[in-house]
């Protein structure tokens, strides 16, 4: 009797600390301190976070193309509200125009800055729905989307307000002339951030390629971080017409790559092309397509290409010579221009295209300059002498470059703007490229008792050129 007591609590006293340790056991698991810890360790489930905890890309929602459970969704703003915030949409607070319609500053009765886009347009279940989807994606180098309006026949999309406007303008201001100095290392950090907001879309699931990236859809806030604005809106208005041969180019038009000019083929390397223009204006400090000039029946990517960077990194299909580009094509990657085909190939022509007018501080189709008949990737495409690459480099920088990081990033662009869509590099790829790049271009500059900050706060950040 006594053995079977003994072994009947021996039995309970290892059943209860049993039980013990499964308790111990879930609750570790379960523990939210566990949980938050194994998130700083593996980061999101979006890919570029991995990347993010070395080059500063924020925390973001995965892009699974459904808005995840914890999101705020778009806010329906009502047209009395918002007619109050732009004192009934005044031309006092009208700021711009773009692809969606007009564009005005509001100031909300809560006190924050918005920007509202509007257009004519009847009420759209679908519109909704794509609002939706857009204002799920945030990121730190992106503009974030807040919601919209549909009342009285127009469309509104009400996005956060971005002090410092686009990069557009610091670099060849609305009379295609600044007189303001951005520094190389500014400009690469640009750059890097407008790479990051691209990189972000393509690598959502499914991707999501921007479709319009171009100079003045980079904008800085007032610590002049890059924001890529406008990502989705090509979608939200439907099919890009890109028109015949013979129709007279634009200065959007220089941004497409020559796949979405010729068969309308989007994709991310589409978006990559645009990203090169970008690249050539901002290293030459003029437009792509600028129409100020003596010979403006040529682009900035013309006037690269033939100053011979072609068969430094191959050639280069820029089109026939009758065909006059306009500026939307200049953002477009070749392969949306022909097929339409977008990607995050296409994004990435753009992000091009965008580095270029960062670079050069003038804009893709720029018509100041004496060749202006050609865009600055064309310029940039057929620049084949390196060493003479410094006539592509707006002279505004004067020495504040390294030769070698200089040479490093033209080459970058001109892999950018690249005809074949395959050849282009993946936006990942260019974040990497471009972080290099700046870092090395800091530690040269540091080293020669020349640094100065990555990123300098407001007014400070550019200079007069003297």
């Amino acid at each position: 009797m006594s053995r079977t007591l003994a072994a009947l609590l021996g039995g309970a006293a290892g059943a209860v600390v049993l039980v013990g340790f499964l308790v111990i056991l879930l609750w570790f698991c379960l523990s939210p301190n566990r949980s938050i810890s194994r998130t700083s360790e593996t980061g999101s489930s979006d890919p570029s976070l991995q990347a993010g905890r070395n080059i500063g890309i924020e925390l973001s929602l995965s892009g699974t193309g459904a808005l995840p459970s914890d999101s705020r969704d778009a806010r329906c703003f009502m047209l009395d509200e918002l007619a109050l915030a732009t004192k009934n949409f005044s031309d006092i607070n009208l700021i711009g125009e773009g692809k969606f319609g007009e564009v005005y500053k509001g100031l909300l009765q809560d006190g924050m800055i918005v920007a509202i886009k509007k257009r004519a347009g009847a009420p759209s279940h679908d519109f909704i729905i794509e609002v939706r989807y857009l204002s799920s994606i945030r990121h730190r180098n992106l503009v974030n989307l807040l919601g919209y309006c549909q009342e009285n026949g127009q469309q509104m999309l009400i996005y956060e307000y971005i002090p410092n406007g686009s990069i557009s303008t610091h670099l060849y201001g609305a009379g295609h002339v600044s007189g303001e100095k951005l520094e190389f290392k500014n400009r690469l950090s640009i750059a890097l951030g407008a790479a990051k907001g691209l990189a972000h879309l393509h690598l959502m699931s499914p991707p999501l390629v921007h479709k319009d990236f171009k100079t003045a859809n980079v904008l800085v806030d007032e610590n002049f971080i890059a924001k890529v604005a406008d990502a989705g809106i090509r979608n939200l208005l439907g099919k890009v017409d890109v028109g015949g041969p013979s129709r007279q180019p634009i200065a959007e038009d220089i941004f497409l790559a020559p796949e979405v000019k010729e068969f309308g083929r989007f994709s991310d390397r589409s978006d990559i092309y645009s990203y090169g223009v970008f690249l050539l204006e901002l290293v030459s400090g003029r437009e792509a397509m600028d129409t100020h000039s003596s010979e403006s029946d040529r682009s900035l990517v013309e006037w690269v290409a033939d100053a011979g960077i072609r068969n430094l990194l191959g050639k280069v299909d820029v089109g026939g010579p009758s065909r006059q580009p306009i500026a939307e094509d200049i953002f477009l990657a070749p392969e949306v221009k022909e097929f339409g085909r977008f990607s995050d190939r296409s994004d990435i022509y753009s992000y091009g295209v965008f580095l270029l007018e960062l670079v050069s501080g003038r804009e893709a189709m720029d018509t100041h300059s004496s060749e202006s008949d050609r865009s600055l990737v064309e310029w940039a495409q057929n620049y084949q002498d390196s060493s003479n690459i410094f006539g592509i480099i707006d002279h505004r920088l004067g020495s504040s470059f390294t030769a070698e990081s200089m040479k490093e990033f033209i080459q970058l662009t001109t892999r950018c703007v690249d005809s074949s869509s395959q050849r282009r590099p993946p936006m990942n790829y260019l974040v990497s490229e471009v972080e290099r790049i700046l870092a090395k271009e800091v530690s040269l500059t540091t080293v020669m008792g020349e640094g100065t900050p990555t990123v300098t706060l407001g007014s400070q950040l550019f200079r007069p050129s003297r």
